[in-house]
């Protein structure tokens, strides 16, 4: 008799677990319920499309659900939603929303990829028709078809983190008036402050405003407009997006007596499984190792999801793989800046009981008379004393985006910043000055990391003798 292999959710960790499961045993039945319409879709890629006209939603889709049943011998089945589970019985209550019948479905393994949604403050209005929150594939055609119905001159967008501003970037682009309000102080919360001033500067350059230390107290209709109303007066839009955040969809875990972890994710170990027999989880509704803390942690990304199902469907399938963590490596496009980032910052160091400096350098990204150059900055996070690097962010207009790989590389391999200083990275004017930004950031992040703490301690030597 075949293995029955269900999957709780067809995006990204869904639709990896449940194609990998079926290529370790071909004989197993594996099936998908995915609430949505769609699978296997580009979510990170939502803003870019929305700056397209042109282009359909559905560009996004990477597989469908038909191409899916017929090429990977996966059982899809979209507009199915999973009610409650029965761990004891090995069960699951499912509707199907297009027709309305219910049934209850037997399995072996279990992999639950219910994903995040975003969240939506306690507010009055935000349920009005023009405001939006960007999250999955229906919620980008949604803004679309708005766009597309009526002339948007003005948006605002609510909260300034990566999908707010990479909307604030998209929105310009179709020549709309952009108003950006952050209730904390700086846009990018949780960055730090160099990277986030020149992010708000790009984005006062390409003529879109920004309000930080602002709170939202509701929208309201005005005609045919929108009025977002502060603590700091009222703005007039067309389209409202709420970019407050997300949060791991856990109810049916939880409701069914799967533990959670600290984070409010699934917990999960190596092998992704959970905390019940036979279960696990995988993709933005779990937690990760993360290799720098040592820690659990919940950092929903696209690329965490897919290896997290990887490894999960492998699982789920007999094989006995192991999932390595991560260390939190992002990136986004703005305007013509690209910012990214990897590892902890110097506050979570700080959280964690680690003395830690942070050393922010400002350079150039090609050699100096080659057309092109552009500036960067460069923040560098290391503990005081061994010089081990712990996290690094970037902001500039040349290649950043894959330069903070050679960061997340570093943080992988456990290296100091004396050790990332002296990389053989190579050199040509096209693509790097004879120093590259992250040879000089290593280079300012260890001598600050050798300087005595405020504190008047001398930290114990670098291992490596200069």
């Amino acid at each position: 008799m075949s293995t029955r292999i269900v999957v709780i959710g067809g995006v990204a960790a869904g639709m990896s677990a449940a194609s990998q499961a079926k290529r370790r045993d071909q004989s197993a039945d594996v099936i998908v319920l995915e609430r949505g319409p769609h699978i296997s879709y580009s979510a990170c890629g939502m803003p870019y499309n929305i700056g397209a006209p042109a282009r359909a939603i559905e560009d996004l889709v990477i597989v469908d659900a038909a191409t899916a049943r017929a090429e990977r011998g996966v059982d899809v089945r979209t507009r199915h939603e999973v009610l409650g589970l029965d761990l004891a019985a090995q069960r699951l209550k499912v509707r199907a929303l297009e027709g309305g019948g219910e049934e209850n479905l037997a399995w072996d393994r279990l992999v639950i990829a219910t994903g995040a949604s975003a969240t939506r403050p306690p507010l009055p209005g935000l349920d009005l028709p023009g405001v939006f929150v960007l999250r999955e594939l229906s919620d980008g055609a949604a803004i679309k078809r708005h766009l597309a119905a009526r002339p948007v001159r003005s948006a605002v967008v609510i909260g300034a983190g990566y999908i707010g501003l990479e909307m604030a970037d998209a929105l310009r682009g179709l020549s709309v008036e952009v108003t950006v309000l952050e209730k904390l102080p700086q846009v990018l919360p949780g960055w730090a402050k160099p990277i986030s001033d020149e992010a708000r500067a790009e984005v006062l350059r390409q003529g879109a405003r920004v309000e930080t230390g602002i709170s939202v107290l509701g929208v309201e209709r005005n005609g045919e407009q929108l009025c977002v109303r502060t603590d700091r007066g009222e703005f007039t839009a067309g389209l409202v997006l709420v970019s407050t955040g997300v949060r791991p969809n856990v109810s049916l875990a939880k409701a069914a007596g799967i533990a959670l972890g600290e984070s409010g994710a699934i917990a999960t170990d190596d092998h992704l499984r959970t905390s019940a027999p036979g279960v696990f989880s995988a993709g933005d509704c779990a937690e990760a190792y993360h290799r720098v803390t040592g820690r659990p942690v919940w950092i929903p990304l696209g690329t965490t999801a897919n290896k997290q199902g990887k490894v999960a469907g492998a699982n789920a399938a007999g094989a006995d793989e192991r999932f390595a963590g991560i260390v939190g490596t992002a990136g986004f496009k703005l305007f013509l800046q690209e910012v990214a980032r990897t590892g902890i910052d110097a506050d979570e160091a700080a959280r964690l009981g680690l003395d830690a400096i942070t050393a922010v350098s400002h350079h150039h990204t090609r050699g100096k008379n080659y057309p092109g150059d552009r500036p960067v900055i460069t923040s560098v996070t290391a503990e005081r004393g061994s010089g081990r690097l712990l996290g690094a962010q970037m902001i500039g207009a040349d290649a950043i985006g894959k330069r903070i790989d050679v960061f997340a590389t570093a943080l992988t391999a456990r290296m100091t910043v004396a050790e990332v200083e002296d990389l053989d990275l190579s050199y040509a004017p096209p693509f790097a000055p004879v120093y590259d930004p992250i040879l000089i950031a290593a280079t300012v992040a260890r001598k600050a990391a050798e300087r005595p703490s405020p504190e008047g301690q001398v930290p114990p030597p670098q291992a490596r003798q200069r």
